[in-house]
This record gives C-alpha cells, sequence and structure tokens, in this order.
C-alpha cells in the first residue's frame, strides 16, 4: 500500500494497563493492512518532528486499532488525545507477517510485553480463516504471550482465538518465567511461528523453533519509518545485493524478517 500522511480523527482511547493505552482512529489507512505492519503517528507537539513508530494491534476498511506503552514525550503526547481530536499518522509501513505459510499447519503465535499487540491482530484473522474454512486456514493456532505481571492486557481477546498461554515475570499468572518456560511446561509444538517482542526473547524463539518455519518481528529505534536515515539497521545473515554488507533496514526490509535472515 503506498505510504502517505493521513489526518486521523481519534474515536476512543483508554488506559488497558500501566503505560499501556488502546487507541482507535477513524481512517481509511486500515485497508490492505496486514498483521506485523506499522505506523508513524506524529505527536501533537510540534517540537517533535518525527513520527512515533506503532505496531497495529488490528485494523479494517475505516480504523485502526493502535495498542502502545508510553516511553517517551511523544507517546506521552498521544496518550492525551481523546474522540474527536485529530492527528497525523504516516503509513501504512513495513513488511507483515506472511500469514499464507500457515495454511494447514500447527502455528503458533508469541508476543512480549509490547509485541503482544500485532499478536492479536494475527490471531484474529487466522481464527476467522478457520471458522471460515478458508484455504490458508491453518490446522490450530496457539498463543502464548509474556507480560511483567497480573497485568495481562488484552489476554481476553487472544484468549477467544485460540489456546492462550500466559507466562509473567513475578508468577501472579501463568507460568513464572519467560513464553519459552510456558512453552516447554505445556509441550506445545508448531510447524509455524510468528513471534514479536524484544531481542533477548526473539533469539531465544529463534533457538526454541529452529526445527519450525520461523518469522520473527523485530522491535528497533527508529526516526523517518521510511528508510531514509538508517538508523534502525539490524544484523542479517546474508550479504545484501546492494549494500555488500551485511545489514538491513528493520522499518523497510522488515519489520518482520524470516528467522533464517537475521542475528540476533
Amino acid at each position: 500500500m503506498k505510504k502517505q500522511k493521513s489526518c486521523c480523527r481519534v474515536l476512543f482511547q483508554e488506559q488497558i494497563a500501566a503505560g499501556i493505552f488502546d487507541l482507535r482512529l477513524e481512517t481509511a489507512l486500515g485497508s490492505g493492512a496486514r498483521p506485523g505492519q506499522f505506523v508513524g503517528v506524529f505527536p501533537k507537539d510540534g517540537a517533535m518532528l518525527l513520527p512515533r513508530p506503532v505496531s497495529i494491534c488490528d485494523a479494517d476498511d475505516t480504523s485502526l486499532r493502535l495498542v502502545y506503552r508510553i516511553a517517551g514525550k511523544g507517546t506521552a503526547s498521544m496518550s492525551a488525545l481523546r474522540p474527536g481530536d485529530s492527528v497525523d499518522v504516516l503509513g501504512v509501513l513495513g513488511n507483515g507477517f506472511p500469514l499464507e505459510e500457515a495454511a494447514g499447519k500447527q502455528v503458533l503465535l508469541m508476543g512480549g510485553g509490547i509485541g503482544i499487540p500485532p499478536m492479536l491482530f494475527a490471531a484474529r484473522v487466522l481464527s476467522e480463516r478457520i471458522a471460515a474454512g478458508h484455504a490458508d486456514a491453518p490446522a490450530a493456532v496457539t498463543i502464548v504471550c509474556g507480560y511483567r505481571d497480573a497485568e495481562t492486557f488484552l489476554s481476553e481477546e487472544l484468549s477467544a482465538c485460540g489456546n492462550l498461554l500466559i507466562a509473567t515475570d513475578d508468577g501472579s499468572a501463568g507460568t513464572q518465567g519467560t513464553v519459552i518456560d510456558a512453552l516447554r511446561a505445556a509441550e506445545v509444538k508448531a510447524d509455524v511461528i510468528f513471534a514479536c517482542g524484544p531481542k533477548p526473547m526473539l533469539s531465544a524463539v529463534k533457538e526454541y523453533g529452529a526445527s519450525a518455519r520461523t518469522f520473527l518481528s523485530l522491535e528497533e529505534r527508529m526516526a523517518c519509518g521510511v528508510g531514509a536515515c538508517l538508523g534502525c539497521v539490524c544484523k542479517t545473515t546474508e550479504t545484501d545485493a546492494h549494500s555488500h554488507v551485511r545489514n538491513a533496514r528493520v522499518c523497510t526490509d522488515g519489520p518482520v524478517f524470516a528467522g533464517e535472515e537475521v542475528s540476533l
């Protein structure tokens, strides 16, 4: 989809956990959006010129849902948006998860922290394909999410889309430990894995899923979001044919990569 800057109207916003906000925008940008893609949200403060990258939690032809964590002044200004306000959004950006790889397979969706919201988008799409008997539908979907504590935001919606496993750092919900600990406790096996979260988690997922087809959505600090600034470069396992270095831009070449393509 062509990248464009659009003025969107705020439909709804609420805080759903400590520092976590659920924002709904009225816009046509969501038309054709894929799970794993993101948008750039411009802060209302004109002193902050660059958009803040936020993964898409859900989308349809008339709206976008963004679930984000306050990480600085830009996202703090977003949390002050109220219904009826307008906000500029750049998108849709990046490459999404290749959900066609899930056809007929045992699928595992994995999210950690603020990497959980895009997995809800993927879970909804896959569950709808199963319900409709779609040719690309997976055989089954297991979802595992890692949280800090018992504030398991989005867990009710996720559980409606598949078998949900929860891990928490403090053991206040689900399995105490990491998402990998939760998987091992449940003895989950998968043919295809889609994951989003912090780099240590993705590195562990890559190792855990060595025998599965694995796709990882990388979290990196971004500035422009369109590949111009080279501020979100990641290491790759193969040399780029044009630059002749083992680098890729997360914002345009990703954020989703096949597990074997990236060094973590």
